[in-house]
């Protein structure tokens, strides 16, 4: 069965809600939610993003996910049959929640760990990198994530979903990924207890130390209640957004390169190759003689201090 990817018709959706948010903003009292440069470097990220992953696409979805449902549920008398032994799953509406379901469990994950491991963050770190928290900002992608995302979801396949039902709700958490990047909806009330909403997702984007590494769900909050890592809007906090060592640039090849720069200066700083190894799969802010702290670390400093004082 063939489905249309949502994001097809997402993309004209995404110009005219950024085009209709910076022509309110820019003539009512909010006049500085977009700069010029900054929104030119995030949609021509954007649309390098869009074409990289149009040429990756097939590679993700013939190469991984094709094959792993083909090798994880061959076809056995005419019935596509999971090697665990249950039929794989058909096209019930009740299968597609559980998909969806699935997919917002793997987008956990796969973004948590995007703010974990610091090479993955060193592509990810793009889509943090502006200063500003607007609809342009939601297409400020990076383009290397695309290449290993695709592993993170690859499990649900293999258990029996078809791709393009896998392929359908990754479309559909994109799309909701997108309109949370704006401040002029503000709380949903009862859709707070489970979704991840805007006021949500401006604490996610912000460099705040009490916000940093929070909410990571794609369009439900309860894997962040659950592991930890939910975190509600402060009103009564002054958010800063972008990251803590920005790119300084919007040279777009400088953003997409400017951590994997400052990787390679810090793996040079110490001869032991365990401290090379964690410079660059270990989190970020993590360093060998402890001139740069982690998140946790500074947290942890941070409250040793308040009970000394």
């Amino acid at each position: 069965m063939d489905f249309t990817n949502p994001l097809v018709y997402g993309v004209p959706c995404f110009l005219g809600l950024i085009a209709l948010e910076l022509t309110y903003s820019k003539t009512s009292d909010n006049k500085d939610l977009y700069k010029w440069k900054d929104l030119l470097s995030s949609v021509s990220l954007g649309v390098g993003s869009a074409v990289v992953g149009a040429l990756v696409k097939t590679v993700g979805m013939i190469l991984v996910f094709s094959v792993a449902y083909d090798l994880f549920n061959p076809m056995v008398d005419g019935v596509r049959t999971n090697i665990m032994g249950y039929e794989s799953f058909g096209y019930a509406w009740y299968i597609w929640i559980i998909c969806m379901l699935l997919d917002d469990y793997a987008y956990y994950w796969f973004h948590r760990q995007n703010h974990m491991v610091r090479f993955l963050w060193a592509a990810h770190i793009v889509h943090h990198s502006s200063d500003n928290f607007n609809l342009g900002t939601a297409v400020r992608n990076g383009w290397f994530t695309i290449f290993y995302k695709p592993l993170f979801y690859v499990w649900i396949v293999m258990i029996g979903f078809p791709p393009e039902m896998l392929v359908v709700c990754l479309g559909i958490e994109a799309l909701w990924q997108f309109q949370l990047h704006t401040k002029y909806v503000k709380n949903l009330g009862f859709l707070e207890t489970f979704m991840n909403t805007h006021t949500m997702h401006q604490v996610h984007h912000s460099r705040n130390i009490e916000y940093m590494d929070k909410n990571h769900g794609g369009f439900l909050n309860v894997f962040d209640r659950i592991f930890g890592t939910w975190k509600e809007l402060d009103d009564s906090v002054d958010i800063e957004y972008g990251v803590t060592a920005p790119p300084n640039s919007y040279n777009i090849f400088v953003i997409l390169t400017h951590e994997y720069k400052n990787i390679w200066a810090d793996m040079k700083k110490s001869k032991n190759w365990g401290d090379k190894f964690m410079y660059a799969f270990g989190p970020p802010g993590w360093s060998h003689d402890g001139s740069t702290l982690t998140v946790k670390q500074i947290r942890k400093k941070m409250k040793e201090e308040e009970m000394a004082a």
